[in-house]
């Protein structure tokens, strides 16, 4: 999971990463460099605590349109920007008339699912998990029918128009709301 904690005046970020972050799949296998490279998206469940405000705390969804609706400062935009960003953002609006110095943390609890189709014998949408690999979705998805080829995979990444080609070995990472296609063999 992802902390982020921000105080407003000199905006010092204390991070702390517990457990892994989510891979970026960049060509095959890359890791992600750092938590605030990863950027929220639709359907990412986050937790955001205002400290000393429990009213203003709790467990929130990216909405279709890209925006985390807040109690009293309506909806913060949070599709392709970094949970750090989301924080500073909400944070600002919080001091800009109703609290003086917020202090406000962000936690990402469950990342936007992948999606797996092709020659897999049950393809469909499934939960992210931190370090998916190719191989871990295809078990997930029950395995390669007969027919799949077992020596490259499509990836299309969320955001992406094209799906890339890619050589399937046992390191190939996915990422939240990646799309995998297994490809059949001809002989």
């Amino acid at each position: 999971m992802l902390a982020i904690w921000a105080w407003t005046g000199a905006i010092a970020h204390a991070k702390s990463v517990t457990g892994t972050a989510p891979p970026a799949t960049q060509g095959e296998g890359a890791k992600i460099a750092s938590p605030d490279s990863y950027r929220l998206g639709t359907a990412d469940k986050v937790r955001i605590i205002v400290f000393n405000e429990p009213t203003l705390s709790g467990e929130f969804i990216v909405g279709d349109g890209g925006q985390l609706s807040l109690p009293l400062i309506g909806d913060v935009a949070a599709t392709g920007r970094s949970a750090g960003e989301v924080t500073a953002e909400i944070q600002r609006r919080l001091a800009d008339g109703y609290l003086r110095d917020p202090r406000v943390s962000m936690d990402v609890l469950t990342y936007r699912p992948f999606y797996i189709l092709g020659e897999v014998s049950k393809p469909g949408e499934y939960p992210y998990a931190s370090g998916l690999t190719v191989m871990n979705a295809v078990a997930r998805a029950e395995g390669f029918t007969y027919r799949a080829n077992k020596k490259k995979v499509f990836i299309k990444h969320a955001g992406e128009a094209e799906e890339k080609e890619v050589k399937l070995s046992a390191d190939v990472t996915v990422a939240p709301g990646d799309t995998i296609r297994i490809g059949e063999r001809y002989f």
